[in-house]
């Protein structure tokens, strides 16, 4: 028989292995042992929590007696768990109610803080089994009864300990899962709204609205975008780009985006439209590190130019019948960067010709590396790949331009950052 590896003071001289393996007894009528194969063909690691050294004895004759090698560890107080379960997780733990230094529900509690993810099996008296009732309450997987303890039950209770806890941590993930995409659909609806159109504006636009995360994320960042006709057949638009990325960020571009789309409707216009949702920014942000970059426009009813705004933001591809160009109009600071220094966002005028588009992006379309060391695309190289394609209609034009910065950042990291664009094309009703 294999002896435990003692955890109490005075210890005995270390084993050469931390879990000594317990094997079975070999009987001349002895079956291989086939149950490695739940534990992917190792033996799962026990550790036994237990200071009575007639009852460690008894764990140990009945691992022997299950058929089923073991790794098991012997700790003799809750003190010397707790430092053994910081540094490493057992499959399962076989818990005693009392202990010297925990008695009760204490050692599984704290047990359970320190190592979430282990099975726990309390071990019980004769005289306690609403204790081991009350312990699976609790958290506990099982319990077992000292006094009435067979081999085949004993090693039966630790699968079916090890396997509920698998399939309730399974579970716990998938209804993680299910939040987090019921979050970004919350956020997508937010971000990324429908167009508000007028039925008999006097222009038409045709919009085409694309969004991609980021490689590593799993939430929708702070990008976003919208677009709104108002009353006197003007066309409005703003793309956006919060700092930073999670549920914060997203849930501040929602912010800044539907104040946009309502100063806007209200007829807030130029300066006064970015020194508002300067003033949004600052009052619901998580701190002062946060800006928001951002370019916005308006094209009047009728009209061959649109008059852009932009604020630490990114300039826009003009489409023409002569191929695309990037305008870069003079802007002032990102939003919240100085607010209150009465900086403001001059307000220039591009010319679009009749049939003509623009499109608006963030900067994780360009920030992405297309080669060693800090070699980016840039707006010079996202203008020589639009240049390239620039008969495509505005749906698989926007789609190249995208599928094209990520192919070339495929080998280096890909796009780290989230990507909006907004592809806006005009054109006079019949």
């Amino acid at each position: 028989m294999v002896s435990t590896s003692g955890l109490g003071a005075p210890r005995p001289a270390a084993p050469t292995h931390p879990h000594p393996v317990i094997r079975p007894r070999q009987t001349p009528s002895a079956q291989p042992d086939d149950s490695l194969a739940l534990w992917n063909g190792v033996p799962p690691q026990v550790l036994l929590i237990e200071d009575d050294e007639g009852d460690a004895v008894l764990v140990e004759e009945l691992v022997e007696d299950s058929g089923t090698e073991v790794r098991l560890a012997r700790a003799r107080s809750l003190a010397d768990a707790l430092h053994l379960l910081e540094t490493e997780a057992p499959e399962c733990v076989l818990l005693d109610l009392h202990l010297p230094d925990a008695q009760g529900l204490d050692g599984l509690k704290k047990v359970l803080a320190v190592s979430a993810e282990t099975a726990v099996v309390v071990l019980t008296g004769l005289s306690e089994e609403r204790a081991g009732l009350t312990a699976v309450a609790a958290g506990a997987q099982d319990y077992l009864v000292k006094g009435r303890l067979e081999a085949d039950v004993f090693m039966r209770a630790i699968r079916y300990a090890i396997q509920r806890k698998r399939t309730e941590l399974a579970a716990v993930a998938l209804q993680a899962g299910r939040l987090r995409a019921e979050e970004n659909a919350r956020l997508e609806r937010g971000l990324l709204p429908t167009p508000l159109l007028l039925d008999d504006a006097a222009d038409t636009v045709a919009v085409c609205a694309r969004y991609h995360p980021g490689r590593a994320q799993t939430l929708l960042g702070g990008d976003f975008y919208d677009v709104v006709q108002t009353p006197d057949g003007a066309t409005h638009a703003v793309v956006g780009d919060v700092s930073g990325h999670g549920p914060s960020e997203a849930a501040l571009g929602v912010c800044l985006r539907v104040a946009w789309r309502s100063f806007v409707m209200a007829g807030a216009r130029g300066a006064e439209l970015l020194a508002l949702l300067e003033r949004i920014l600052v009052a619901e942000r998580s701190g002062p590190e946060i800006f928001a970059t951002l370019v916005s426009l308006t094209r009047p009813a009728g009209t061959r130019a649109v008059s852009v705004q932009r604020a630490g933001h990114p300039g826009l591809l003009v489409r023409s019948a002569g191929g695309v160009e990037l305008r870069t109009v003079p802007g002032g600071p990102a939003l919240g960067i100085l607010p209150g220094w009465g900086v403001g966002w001059p307000v220039s005028e591009v010319a679009v010709e009749e049939g003509g588009a623009v499109m608006l992006f963030t900067d994780g379309l360009i920030e992405g590396r297309v080669g060693p060391g800090s070699d980016r695309l840039d707006e010079a190289g996202l203008l020589e790949i639009a240049r390239k394609h620039a008969d495509l209609p505005a749906e698989p034009f926007v789609d190249t331009l995208i599928q094209t910065a990520q192919g070339l950042a495929a080998d280096w990291g890909g796009l780290a950052d989230d990507v909006a664009v907004l592809h806006l094309e005009w054109n006079p009703s019949s």
